[in-house]
C-alpha cells in the first residue's frame, strides 16, 4: 500500500514537473524550476514555486521602492509577471490609473486650496459689506442729525434777529 501511494506521489510530481519545464503541455504557469523530494507518504507534500525569473537570492519586490509613494499600500500596481503579456497589459493600465489618481488628487487639493482661499475672500467681503452697511447707518444717523442740527440753527438764528428787533425796539422807545 504504502508502494502505491508513493509511486501516486511520484507520478503526480513528474508530471506537475514536465508541465512547468514545457508550458506549451497542460496548464503552464511560466516557472522554471520546481524543486521535487521522495516524501514519506505519511508526511505532508509542500510544492513552493514561483513565477517570476528571479534568483531566490534577490531580495523581494516589498524591499523596492514604492512606484507611487502617495499612494495607499493597497492601491499600489503589483509588479507583472515578465512572461505573461496580460499582465503587462493590466500593470500598464494599473500605472496609467495610479497616475491619473495622482493627478486627481493634486486637481482636489489644488481645488481645496482655491475653496479656502474664496471662503476668505467671501468672509472679508461679508465684512466689508456689513462694515459697510454699518457706515451707511452712520452716515444717515449723522446726516439727520446736521440736518437737525441746521434747523436748529437757523431756527435760533430767527429768534435771536427777533430778539434783537425787540431789544432794539425797546431801546428806540426807550
Amino acid at each position: 500500500m504504502e508502494q502505491v501511494a508513493n509511486e501516486m506521489v511520484d507520478s503526480k510530481q513528474t508530471r506537475l514537473h514536465r508541465n512547468l519545464e514545457d508550458p506549451g503541455e497542460g496548464q503552464g504557469s511560466g516557472a522554471h524550476m520546481i524543486s521535487t523530494a521522495r516524501v514519506p507518504a505519511d508526511k505532508p507534500v509542500r510544492i513552493a514555486f514561483s513565477l517570476d525569473n528571479s534568483s531566490d537570492d534577490t531580495p523581494p519586490e516589498d524591499s523596492d521602492p514604492l512606484a507611487f509613494p502617495e499612494l495607499e499600500q493597497q492601491l499600489q500596481p503589483l509588479p507583472p509577471c515578465h512572461d505573461s503579456m496580460e499582465s503587462m497589459q493590466v500593470f500598464k493600465q494599473h500605472c496609467q490609473i495610479a497616475e491619473e489618481y495622482r493627478e486627481v488628487k493634486k486637481e482636489i487639493a489644488l481645488l481645496e486650496e482655491r475653496k479656502k482661499e474664496l471662503i476668505a475672500k467671501l468672509d472679508q467681503a461679508e465684512k466689508e459689506k456689513l462694515d459697510a452697511a454699518q457706515l451707511v447707518r452712520e452716515f444717515e444717523a449723522l446726516t439727520e442729525e446736521n440736518r437737525t442740527l441746521k434747523l436748529a440753527q437757523s431756527q435760533c438764528v430767527e429768534q435771536l434777529e427777533k430778539l434783537r428787533i425787540q431789544y432794539q425796539k425797546r431801546q428806540g422807545s426807550s
